[in-house]
């Protein structure tokens, strides 16, 4: 299933926020917390012809237990990658301000309801090695 670009771009927009400035739970000690869950955090909604907004929602966060073993045999290794990941999500709509009298006023993202562990999916995820 191919996700509209607006989700795709939001989606991408939520894996990056979640890194990067998001409030950090009180009650999880982010040192040491292995696993996956649902974590709040805001950013700028932006659309071209409208004034931004900032959005508070939700959207997965966490570590996942991954592993890798050499064999002797091509490929040469068997790897197990799993990432935090979204399980279960719902759309939400929201209607940008002051936008010019030819674009849409609505903005479209997705809120996680339930995150998981599990293999990386392009349709749901920004998939990147380093």
């Amino acid at each position: 299933m191919k996700l509209p670009s607006v989700v795709q771009g939001s989606l991408l927009l939520f894996i990056l926020a979640s890194w990067a400035g998001a409030p950090k739970p009180r009650s999880i000690n982010l040192q040491t917390f292995t696993g996956c869950a649902v974590r709040e955090f805001t950013f700028l909604a932006k659309k071209p012809g409208c004034k931004a907004m900032r959005i508070t929602t939700d959207s997965c966060w966490g570590r996942c237990q991954t592993w890798e073993k050499p064999v002797l045999k091509p490929p040469y290794i068997e790897a197990h990658h799993r990432v935090c990941t979204y399980n279960e999500t719902k759309l939400e709509t929201v209607k940008l301000p002051n936008c010019a009298a030819n674009v849409s006023p609505f903005y479209t993202y997705l809120k996680a309801i339930r995150c998981d562990c599990g293999m990386c999916l392009t349709e749901t995820t920004e998939c990147e090695t380093a």
